[in-house]
């Protein structure tokens, strides 16, 4: 095989892996375009308001990912024996009801880690810089908000485990319908709530706050309602509930054995990326107001590589299921050409926008200009960002859930982290300079990717598990 024909791919694959990776982006890219228009709303509160929802949403990303990783070690199995034809192996060894029973202890365990801790873990992110902000201030409308975002933690979880495991065998239209729907509700909620609309208090940061809760139990009754009454199509479903906890221990072992190293990454990953935010606001309020910015628009645009990463983990999860490891050995590199390829057009594009989403924003000329400047080098790092995020989810889909582990987290925290801290504490490093030299080590971690997937250490059936 040439190499032209090792990296680029015939119509029938461009569909195949286009039918999955559009729906994920489209469902994405509305939340993510809502929940900009959402932190603009929280932004014409002004520049505390929205500090303080920035890094309460900060810590709330740390939750969130702990869920994904938990149960998408989990899911690697369901996705691989669907592609295997094994329903069993979706209903029987009860991989759905390992992801709900992990959720809602992810749930109870964040809840308590927010009640307990939450003003402290706020505080780290609290510094002075001359520019007007109030840390004072921004604690209590960072407090208020956590106040209310502790009602949509369980139904965010319950959410992902329907809605990835509807999407692993097959479904993608229903968990994107819902989501439109939530990210409807939570903008009209906004208006309503936010600003004291059609007779309602106007609740500032708290409004936010239960717009976002409501939305996230639309989204969950959305998603269960439609599982469960088409039990024909979700063979999983059936009874699911009234054996909750009978699940044979030898898939435990082997189930627990993958999902493990996975929760651990994303905990440590999003940890990771919480403290890299917390060094960079140790250059004052101002910077995480713009960072704020940056990173909310970047999520819009972030999409197309997040949506391609979960697309390829899905589309060579079935391969490997089916056993055809050789056949996704050779798709792996066209799916982490077109990722990037992909990238390359959406970072022009947001690069050529780059100054127009700072000016919906109530906050000062300093935080705009920084955010503009931040939001440029995101785009001009996007098509790293996608090399190493389709590495991640290949590497993943075969069950190598400890070498993502080494991959991403101990990455971060061996390499990326302490660079960040030395910078921001031992040097006078601008903002916006600091921020691209903490990216660019994405570079080192797209050749050691590379290395990896190439080397097809990840390719590997799991439907033929060892049972003791």
């Amino acid at each position: 095989m040439t190499n032209r024909h090792r990296l680029i791919g015939d119509r029938t694959f461009y569909r195949s892996i286009m039918r999955v990776a559009v729906p994920i982006m489209i469902q994405n890219g509305i939340t993510n375009l809502v929940g900009m228009l959402d932190n603009v709303m929280v932004g014409h509160l002004g520049t505390d308001p929205m500090s303080g929802v920035a890094i309460v949403n900060q810590l709330m990303f740390i939750f969130n990912l702990c869920v994904f990783g938990g149960t998408a070690g989990i899911r690697i199995f369901t996705a691989q024996f669907h592609g295997n034809r094994d329903e069993e192996g979706v209903r029987f060894p009860v991989t759905f009801r390992m992801q709900i029973i992990l959720a809602v202890l992810l749930s109870a365990a964040g809840a308590a880690a927010f009640l307990l801790f939450g003003r402290q873990l706020i505080g780290f992110y609290l510094h002075q810089d001359g520019s007007g902000a109030s840390v004072t201030e921004t604690l209590r409308f960072a407090m208020n908000y956590l106040a209310v975002m502790y009602a949509g933690l369980l139904p965010f979880a319950v959410t992902q485990v329907y809605s990835t495991t509807l999407r692993n065998t097959g479904e993608t239209v229903v968990p994107m319908r819902a989501g439109i729907l939530a990210v409807f509700v939570n903008l009209a909620g906004n208006w309503v709530l936010i600003y004291g609309k059609l007779g309602m208090p106007a609740l500032g940061v708290q409004g936010a706050a239960a717009a976002t809760v409501l939305s996230r139990f639309v989204e969950m009754a959305v998603v269960m309602l439609w599982t469960h009454r088409h039990i024909e199509r979700n063979a999983f479903i059936i009874g699911v509930y009234r054996k909750l906890f009978r699940i044979p221990k030898d898939l435990v072992r082997t189930v627990s054995a993958k999902a493990a190293p996975l929760l651990a990454n994303e905990a440590l990953w999003s940890g990771g990326q919480a403290a890299l935010m917390q060094c960079y606001s140790t250059r004052g309020l101002a910077t995480v107001a713009a960072l704020n910015i940056a990173q909310t628009v970047a999520n819009v645009f972030n999409i197309s590589f997040l949506a391609m990463g979960n697309a390829i983990g899905i589309q060579l999860g079935h391969q490997l299921g089916e056993g055809k490891i050789e056949e996704a050995r050779q798709d792996a590199g066209k799916h982490m050409l077109f990722s990037v390829l992909i990238c390359v057009a959406t970072g022009g594009l947001l690069l050529s926008v780059s100054g127009l989403f700072p000016l919906l924003y109530n906050t000062t000329d300093q935080v705009r200009h920084m955010a503009t400047l931040l939001i440029r080098v995101g785009a001009v790092c996007m098509p790293l960002y996608a090399f190493a995020n389709a590495s991640y989810f290949i590497l993943r889909c075969g069950g190598k859930t400890l070498v993502t582990f080494l991959f991403d987290s101990c990455f971060a925290w061996g390499l990326t982290i302490p660079c960040a801290f030395i910078l921001t504490r031992f040097t006078s490093v601008p903002t916006v300079p600091l921020y691209f030299i903490v990216q660019m080590f994405e570079a080192v971690k797209c050749v050691l990717g590379f290395f990896m997937v190439r080397s097809g250490i990840w390719a590997q059936n799991l439907t033929k598990y060892e049972k003791v």
